[in-house]
């Protein structure tokens, strides 16, 4: 599983951001693009006749370009090459609509450009009510937490509960709970399988608890701007993040991690006949692999010379530690999930790739 930050500093920067991020519920007409010459992109805002210039994250960019129905491969060359046509496309699709929109910023630049019905469930409410939960769990360790540009994660292991894949091979049951703040995904509690050999880490995909991002409108009731401090609609989620310990609680309840430990084991069952090259091809083909992951997966894969479909989930989730890129690396744990819940088709499709 990859290393991430230590629970000190995540609790650190989530309260040092609480005190630095603010969400604008804007009118589009109220809402100005302008590019520097050096490609810099800025929102200036009318916030009660008072203009406020933020600056744009990559992530708004792309948001921004997609709510107005530019593709963003052309936003960007209109950035680089053309910013005067940039600015004159946005400030004109922007006078033109009527919409709201919920602009999130940080640090003084926007991070996130969302609709008004974009449901606020934010990293330090979920951490301040479900870090207790987490701590009260028997034998439990965060083996990795960390915030990203995108997404909140931790994730916790606890030693009560193991089982043996063979011989010497033990995993431990967990817990993985992730959100984003800036809709690039779901609230969501999954199970966690630890295996000890290599520190891997598989996100399970089923018995997950998920919450959408999509609520009521807000502020329709006024044309003007509206500003949301994070205490506001705090209240509402505090009947959701009960139902995360309920959630937590069956994660790492016996019944269900020995369900899916032993969809993980009957992969060992399953011989790759076919040629290994062939397999992560296929592999890399149905799950978007570039061509680094793919070499990556293959080299563990053969170096570990596991060549059954337990030696494939294995060489996908311990690659992962590999990948700089966290969220990234998360993803690979997460397919290794998947590839356990493979039916017999799927897999034969890469257990015989010739």
């Amino acid at each position: 599983m990859k290393s991430g930050r230590t629970l000190v500093s995540l609790a650190q920067e989530l309260e040092r951001q609480l005190h630095s991020k603010k969400d604008l519920i804007v009118p589009s007409q109220l809402v100005h693009h302008s590019t520097g010459d050096d490609g810099q992109t800025h929102i200036i805002v009318n916030e009660a006749g008072n203009p406020v210039r933020y600056g744009v994250t990559p992530l708004a960019r792309r948001q921004l370009a997609d709510k107005l129905k530019i593709p963003h491969a052309y936003f960007e060359r209109m950035r680089e090459e053309q910013p005067v046509l940039l600015d004159r496309n946005v400030n004109t699709w922007l006078q033109s609509e009527d919409d709201r929109r919920m602009l999130r910023t940080l640090d003084g630049q926007v991070r996130a450009v969302l609709s008004d019905r974009y449901r606020r469930l934010d990293n330090f409410d979920l951490a301040e009510s479900v870090l207790p939960i987490l701590q009260q769990l028997t034998d439990v360790r965060f083996e990795s937490v960390e915030l990203t540009e995108t997404r909140m994660y931790l994730k916790c292991i606890t030693s009560r509960l193991t089982y043996e894949m063979a011989p010497g091979d033990v995993v431990q049951a967990g817990v993985v709970i992730s959100n984003s703040e800036v809709g690039q995904g779901t609230l969501s509690v999954q199970p966690l399988l630890y295996r000890l050999v290599c520190r891997n880490g598989l996100i399970a995909a089923d018995r997950s608890l998920r919450k959408t991002h999509v609520g009521r409108s807000l502020g329709t009731e006024d044309e003007g701007l509206q500003v949301y401090q994070d205490d506001t609609l705090r209240a509402d989620d505090k009947a959701f993040f009960l139902k995360v310990r309920d959630v937590v609680q069956a994660a790492v309840s016996e019944a269900s991690f020995r369900q899916t430990a032993q969809k993980l084991q009957k992969t060992l069952k399953i011989p790759l006949v076919g040629d290994p090259v062939k397999t992560v091809e296929v592999l890399a083909q149905r799950y978007t692999l570039n061509d680094v992951e793919r070499s990556g997966v293959l080299r563990h894969l053969i170096t570990e010379g596991e060549l059954s479909g337990y030696g494939l989930v294995n060489a996908v989730t311990h690659y992962s530690q590999e990948i700089d890129d966290y969220d990234r690396a998360t993803e690979f744990e997460a397919l290794g999930g998947k590839l356990i819940e493979l039916g017999t088709a799927e897999w034969k499709g890469l257990a015989e790739a010739i």
